[in-house]
């Protein structure tokens, strides 16, 4: 591991944070301005929340697969590589939905989403290898604030120029691919490379493999993840259709693009904000009870979400929306809460690597359940995310904390189960 790298830690921490945040700021633009790019190809109401649910799920088709894979690339290999190509492929991808011009072409532009997907892992993976350990905690926590700031950035940005200076949504999606290519360079030329403590070896399929049977063979770590998964599917369910409930408030001529803006821009930011006094609430009165109580609010918000323009228009709609906001930020830092106080220390670098395997498992199945439920209606998705996340808090509520196994222990179950 480069020593130089570890003295250098500011600047790693702040190329990565750059590289996140830009990273959530195009990613989010996607999913704000994909009924209105749907609704200018002259997509049919009844098949435009059918795509908009279909196209969200394609973001994480090929990611998952990968998941276990850019880990064990970036710590056998390099984690700057696995980094810049992510960067990369999201350049390519922006500019695949700036030339869109039917619904298929912005099909395929999605599912390339997913060769970008696996470097939040990796960069936590990098800080946390270079970071001296009396400020790891701290740092991490800033890092963490890097994706919600770029979803709060990206809408925002995208209402400014389509509403007050007139650009085209194909426009932002181009500014986006621009930005991309920026951190590519920024993390070529502007990080070097923190290599891990020890190096695997071996097959590639053979480590990846390995480190999700290490990771999963722990019932703990199974919960943890079920947790995540769970509340990631009821958010993935109902986001997709957050813009078109927007629609139905401001209609969709101008200033839809800045009420998506107000709505989702104003509640990942305030999520952002709101999540370091989640985590301090975690640590007095425990990360159990906080997650309960977020994943029961997270339903709240949900339920009331659609009945939003019924009952107080676009202000109601927005604080629903960042009381939701605030909830799911607080699952999400009490996850990484548990994974890091309950999970071996010896097993930790794997679970963070897989960390995200839930979002994306739940990033396939939520959307597509919401493009089926929604034939009932708009309000349809956002009905059973909620009830999704009621059975998550039941589920917390019954479950016991269960002592950790050791991975000497979990590697001698899976030789047995194996030989």
């Amino acid at each position: 591991m480069s020593s130089t790298g570890r003295n250098r830690w500011p600047l790693l921490v702040a190329v990565f944070w750059i590289t996140s945040m830009v990273e959530g700021l195009g990613v989010s633009q996607v999913f704000a301005l994909l009924p209105s790019q749907l609704h200018a190809m002259g997509v049919p109401d009844g098949e435009r929340l059918q795509f908009i649910g279909l196209f969200s799920a394609l973001v994480f088709v090929l990611g998952m697969p990968l998941v276990p894979l850019w880990g064990v690339w970036a710590d056998k290999y390099s984690r700057k590589a696995v980094i810049v190509r992510s960067a990369l492929v999201e350049a390519v991808v922006f500019t695949g939905m700036a030339l869109a011009r039917e619904p298929w072409q912005v099909a395929v532009s999605v599912l390339l989403i997913g060769f970008q997907l696996g470097n939040t892992g990796v960069m936590l993976a990098g800080i946390r290898d270079a970071t001296p350990k009396p400020r790891l905690g701290t740092v991490i926590a800033i890092f963490g604030a890097s994706g919600p700031v770029g979803f709060a950035a990206g809408p925002t940005i995208a209402g400014i120029l389509i509403d007050a200076q007139g650009w085209t949504v194909s426009g932002v999606f181009a500014l986006s691919a621009v930005l991309s290519l920026g951190t590519a360079a920024l993390v070529t030329f502007g990080s070097r490379e923190i290599r891990p403590e020890v190096v695997p070896e071996g097959r590639v399929l053979t480590l990846a493999f390995g480190a999700i049977r290490g990771v999963l063979g722990d019932p703990r770590v199974r919960g943890i993840f079920l947790i995540f998964g769970t509340a990631f599917l009821a958010n993935q369910m109902s986001r997709p259709y957050l813009p078109v409930v927007v629609e139905g408030v401001v209609g969709r001529g101008a200033g839809l693009a800045s009420g998506i803006a107000l709505v989702s821009g104003t509640a990942a930011l305030a999520g952002a904000l709101l999540s370091p006094l989640a985590g301090a609430l975690g640590d007095r009165i425990g990360f159990r009870p906080v997650l309960v109580g977020a994943l029961l609010g997270g339903a709240v918000a949900l339920g009331l979400m659609p009945l939003a323009p019924q009952l107080g228009g676009l202000p109601l709609l927005a604080l629903i929306a960042v009381g939701f906001a605030a909830c799911t930020s607080a699952i999400s830092a009490m996850v990484f809460g548990l994974l890091a106080t309950e999970v071996p220390a010896e097993r930790r670098s794997q679970t963070l690597n897989l960390v995200y395997l839930p979002l994306y498992a739940a990033g396939i199945l939520g959307p597509a359940l919401g493009s089926l439920v929604v034939r009932f209606g708009l309000p349809a998705p956002f009905f059973l995310g909620a009830f999704v996340f009621i059975v998550g808090s039941i589920g917390i509520l019954r479950s016991r904390s269960t002592p950790a196994i050791p991975a000497q222990t979990v590697a001698e179950r899976e030789g047995a189960t194996f030989a």
